[in-house]
């Protein structure tokens, strides 16, 4: 067993889940640096925060099985201290204490200052907006609003995050400018729900107004709008979008079905007809925009024929990005009373079959793109390739443009023009022009 140091604690953050996740431990970092505590991100520590996902199984077990094993590290003497923190700890805490009483504390979402106290810190007020980015230098996600108010039957967000709450767009500039100050060109929006922002505050709808003041910042170059909810969209965000160079032709908005009545279970405040009509005044408004989705397949009582119309719906609206999961039946959500009726198999098959039509799509959308040439940016260099991106497409998730980096240099973080030469389903291939 190895001897407890009298030294410095190292802290290592561990983030699980998502982007949103990733915004939270930036700034759990950015308070331990401020006081003077070294601090990793995934990397060795004498004491780990585990900050979990607590949204679907596949996120509950890799969540679970991470702080396993990071307490059996703990029993051999690799590490004295484990907390835990974060969605799952939020939603579960006495099951945890119970079932994994190893971990030395566990900790919910809002419990960052308590948290603090426990690893020897005090909660500085005045480093709000401050966070060490665990992002490539260039990008940054910026966290507009936190939790959630809509009633979604399938969602257990709101029993982890609480209800919606937007920050004053004064402190995301002011946020923004520090971003920039220190190398970050693009900012990727987050919420649970863009499409809220400004109504708790203002008393409307605000992501316009938000978009038009970060805009502004000097350094930013792109500005990337994720997670926005379909019901009650903003149509003046689709003017900035088509007007403003600095705001990317790209939204991402999770429709999650297409058949009314499933819709109408899901709480999700929309119809069939409804959701294309917004679908095309996306593409009235801009032409150009990439329009990312994300749906869920297996839902109770989707039938072979509703499952079907989904699939009609997909192959007509041809979606520029789009991801698939299925259904996970959620304890205290809406939908729980339902029975869980379409076996996991079947759903299993169902995400397949949406992918496979997706895939065939996105292969003939980049064929389209040979020949043409654009601006990228470049986040990481992998073999003999440097990986860059289009305005079209986000980090991690979407398609990346490939340059071959045998006769051509390029400097991480920076943009360049390149024209495309060749395409796969979710690569471009091309050199710089």
């Amino acid at each position: 067993m190895r001897t407890k140091s009298v030294g410095k604690k190292k802290i290592n953050i561990v983030t699980l889940g998502c982007s949103k996740n990733v915004y939270d431990s930036e700034v759990l970092m950015s308070q331990l640096k401020a006081n003077g505590k070294e601090v990793v991100h995934e990397d060795r520590g004498d004491i780990v925060v585990i900050n979990t996902c607590g949204f679907i199984d596949n996120a509950k077990e890799e969540s679970i099985n991470t702080i396993l094993d990071y307490v059996e590290a703990k029993n051999r003497g690799e590490v004295e201290k484990v907390f835990v923190t974060g969605c799952l700890s939020e939603r579960y805490k006495p099951d945890l204490i119970k079932e994994i009483p190893d971990v030395d504390q566990y900790f919910g979402t809002r419990d960052l200052p308590i948290l603090l106290k426990h690893l020897g810190a005090d909660y500085k007020h005045e480093l709000v907006g401050e966070r060490l980015t665990t992002t490539p230098k260039h990008y940054a996600y910026l966290k507009i609003s936190e939790g959630c108010d809509r009633p979604c039957s399938f969602c257990a967000i709101p029993l982890m995050r609480g209800g919606h709450v937007s920050t004053p767009i004064e402190k995301l500039v002011k946020e923004a400018q520090k971003l920039a100050k220190v190398g970050v060109k693009e900012l990727i929006l987050i919420a649970q729900d863009l499409t809220y922002y400004g109504l708790d505050i203002y008393k409307k709808r605000a992501l316009g107004e938000l978009l038009k003041e970060l805009v502004k910042v000097e350094g930013i170059e792109w500005i990337r709008l994720h997670y926005a909810f379909p019901s009650g969209f903003p149509e003046d965000v689709l003017d900035i979008i088509r007007e403003e160079p600095k705001v990317c032709n790209y939204i991402d908005i999770p429709l999650q079905h297409i058949n009314s009545d499933l819709l109408k279970s899901m709480k999700r405040g929309t119809t069939h007809e409804k959701t294309n009509a917004l679908l095309d005044k996306f593409r009235e408004k801009v032409p150009d925009m990439a329009i990312r989705t994300t749906l869920i397949v297996g839902y109770p009582g989707e039938t072979e024929e509703r499952f079907q119309e989904l699939k009609e719906w997909v192959r007509e609206q041809k979606f520029d990005r789009l991801g698939c999961f299925t259904y996970s039946h959620e304890e205290n959500t809406g939908a729980y009373v339902l029975e869980d009726d379409i076996p996991q198999e079947v759903k299993e098959a169902r995400v397949e079959e949406i992918m496979e039509l997706q895939s065939q799509i996105s292969w003939d959308k980049n064929q389209a793109r040979i020949g043409e040439v654009y601006k990228c940016v470049f986040d990481r260099k992998e073999g003999n390739y440097f990986v860059g991106r289009t305005e079209y497409d986000s980090p991690d998730v979407d398609n990346t443009v490939l340059v071959s980096a045998e006769n051509t240099y390029i400097s991480i973080g920076d943009f360049a023009n390149v024209k495309i030469t060749s395409a796969e389903e979710f690569d471009l291939y091309g050199e710089l022009v």
